[in-house]
């Protein structure tokens, strides 16, 4: 019923119960996640899970907060890991000038190199974006042919038609349950119902009425009910369009 089309069960906040979690997803009604890497360890941990149970699948990538540390030697390596066949995305990859962990250039640069990447392996891709979208849209403009998300969309509508307008998709998380997301909800209601997603970002972003807690994809069904009340349709419409759009993207056929 459910498409988490973005989590990390690698995060050491699942060392204690991660098996058991994940056991419980089909009873919750989730029946799809996307494992979405950070750095290249965490990409080997996520194809793991994927090995592990069926309904999980994995992206391939560095984050920007990680691009200090890859080499050209890099780019090679997430080559070979997007060769397996549950490795269906690029990312999660993009800019972050908010907490810069990286020197910009060096984010542009490393940026930039995974998307020629998603090019060659004509894989989708999974884009990170923090207090840099200038910049984002500089570099991403170079990229139109690829299909692309923006994961956990936040921005303004005319940030939304530019991306839109490429043919690429939106993500909502948590984000959109919490009082001040206006711009995010005018977004929500106004978009194409066929370029839209949800996720969780676990274990980050948990949305009301658990904030504060460890989020996982059993959330899901908080973030889905807000999509159906800003969208005006059930909940059950609401899960499957996100459900049909994040199979469309990242080419999964089963479930």
């Amino acid at each position: 019923m459910y498409f988490d089309t973005h989590a990390h069960y690698e995060d050491r906040r699942f060392n204690e119960d991660r098996g058991a979690l994940l056991s419980s997803m089909k009873d919750a009604g989730v029946t799809l996640i996307l494992n979405a890497a950070s750095t290249v360890q965490s990409a080997r941990f996520g194809l793991k899970l994927a090995d592990e149970y069926p309904f999980i699948y994995a992206s391939v990538g560095v984050h920007p907060h990680d691009a200090k540390s890859m080499t050209d030697d890099t780019v090679t390596e997430l080559e070979k890991l997007l060769s397996h066949p549950k490795a269906m995305a690029v990312g999660e990859i993009g800019l972050d000038y908010y907490r810069d962990f990286s020197p910009r250039d060096v984010q542009k640069k490393r940026f930039r190199q995974q998307l020629e990447l998603a090019r060659r392996v004509k894989k989708p891709v999974i884009i990170h974006e923090r207090d840099a979208l200038l910049d984002t849209l500089d570099v991403i403009g170079d990229f139109r042919d690829l299909t692309a998300v923006l994961h956990c969309f936040s921005g303004s509508w005319e940030t939304a038609k530019t991306i839109l307008d490429m043919g690429w998709y939106l993500s909502f998380a948590g984000v959109i349950t919490f009082n001040n997301a206006r711009r995010a909800l005018e977004v929500l209601e106004k978009m194409p119902k066929d370029r839209l997603l949800i996720e969780t970002d676990c274990p980050y972003l948990t949305p009301e009425p658990n904030r504060g807690r460890r989020n996982s994809s059993l959330n899901l069904r908080y973030i889905t009910e807000k999509v159906a009340q800003v969208r005006g349709i059930t909940h059950e419409e609401a899960a499957a369009i996100t459900m049909e759009n994040g199979k469309r993207l990242f080419g999964i056929s089963s479930q």
